[in-house]
């Protein structure tokens, strides 16, 4: 079924928030303050493309300088995008085909919101309060 969501959503608007996402991401790059925040916006672009079976998590340990990053970004962009994924996904709940992709939309708010000490994860990958585990390490 995520496969199926992930395809539709794809065709529907995933492609096109990737595409605007990536080309902030890349105007960001250009300069060397930027490279953070266009680093997020890759993250977040690669995020929008397929979001069905990925969520996102609080990195624990990232910093004052991710606090900081987040209120510039809050300021000057962060705001601006989530108020767009919540317009659009109140126009997807409008139909009962869209709700699903409407959901996924508000599941773009936070990272859009506050990017820098977020992580993106698969939905069916272990979770401790530490972070994501890895496989195969014993733990």
């Amino acid at each position: 079924m995520k496969t199926i969501l992930n395809v539709i959503w794809l065709v529907l608007s995933g492609f096109w928030l990737f595409l605007g996402y990536l080309l902030a991401g890349a105007l960001l790059c250009i300069t060397i303050i930027g490279i953070p925040f266009g680093i997020a916006a890759f993250r977040i672009g690669v995020y929008a493309l397929w979001p069905f079976g990925y969520t996102t998590v609080e990195r624990r340990g990232a910093g004052a300088p991710s606090c900081i990053g987040n209120v510039l970004w809050l300021v000057l962009a962060g705001w601006w995008l989530a108020l767009g994924h919540i317009v659009t996904g109140i126009a997807l709940c409008v139909t009962i085909i869209g709700i699903p992709l409407g959901i996924a939309n508000f599941k773009l708010i936070p990272v859009s919101l506050l990017p820098l000490g977020r992580e993106i994860i698969r939905t069916d990958q272990p979770f401790t309060a530490a972070g994501p585990t890895q496989r195969g390490s014993g733990w």
